[in-house]
């Protein structure tokens, strides 16, 4: 969980102090100070999970 703009990503790498991050559900990946994460929780998770399905099928995303 990114708590500087409180999205819910994935860490995929990390370089020094940096984590890079990808949504959830696929998009464009960010890159977030270590010390501003936390790991989600169940309910961040699922928000985030049900945010992207309904996106997907209201044709928003592929």
């Amino acid at each position: 969980m990114d708590l500087t703009s409180g999205r819910v990503g994935r860490v995929v790498a990390a370089v020094g102090c940096l984590l890079r991050l990808t949504p959830a559900g696929g998009g464009r990946d960010w890159n977030v100070d270590q010390g501003e994460v936390r790991p989600a929780t169940a309910a961040e998770r699922l928000s985030a999970a049900t945010a992207y399905v309904n996106a997907r099928s209201r044709g928003e995303l592929p």
